[in-house]
């Protein structure tokens, strides 16, 4: 499969979890903003929500930029990423209809963490199928970056059972550290051209 087919899929079920989430977003019954008041949180959980949707949106095409094969492998490793990131408009409704109460909190950072490990999967199929020496490879290297996300969300797992704000300032924390898209890729991408260029040269 070319991966033009997969990165148009992906960015339609995104486009519609981002959707399904300003719907959950309930027009309030008042002519003041005394109105939007009740609304606040369920807006906060809403932004939070659309930006890391958005992390995702990026830093999957920038993958599928380092990507030339696409496996059997790998398309199902991308419906497992689209599978826990269809939940995130469940859980942010659950978040902001609580008012970030801890059960919430704890379920909504489990599943940005089952997101996450999800695309670590989908980065090695492709890695598994491109080889060791692929740019996806190259860019990404130990990935430290991307274990020290999985044990933040555990942290915040945690610490929302004592305090679902505290839990919330290591999702939030998450979502600064990611905010800037993952340039790694794109420097590989950049190098492996500059190599070709100077051996076209020699």
């Amino acid at each position: 499969m070319h991966k033009g087919r997969l990165e148009a899929f992906s960015d339609g079920v995104l486009a519609i979890i981002i959707t399904i989430m300003v719907l959950e977003i309930k027009v309030p019954h008042g002519q003041d903003f005394t109105a939007l008041v009740p609304l606040l949180l369920v807006f906060l959980s809403y932004v939070l929500s659309f930006i890391y949707v958005g992390i995702y949106w990026n830093n999957h095409h920038m993958m599928l930029m380092g990507t030339n094969i696409i496996s059997g492998r790998t398309l199902w490793a991308n419906l497992h990423l689209l599978f826990w990131l269809s939940l995130i408009p469940f859980s942010t409704g659950w978040v902001g209809e609580n008012h970030f109460a801890q059960v919430p909190m704890a379920a909504y950072g489990f599943v940005l963490l089952m997101s996450a490990i999800a695309y670590f999967i989908l980065q090695y199929s492709i890695i598994k199928s491109e080889g060791p020496n692929s740019v996806l490879a190259y860019a990404i290297g130990r990935d430290l970056k991307g274990k020290a996300t999985a044990i933040l969300y555990c942290l915040g797992i945690g610490a929302s059972f004592w305090n679902a704000w505290a839990g919330g300032f290591f999702y939030v924390l998450v979502a600064f550290i990611w905010l800037v898209p993952d340039q790694r890729i794109e420097r590989a991408l950049h190098q492996q051209k500059k190599q070709a260029q100077e051996r076209i040269a020699d």
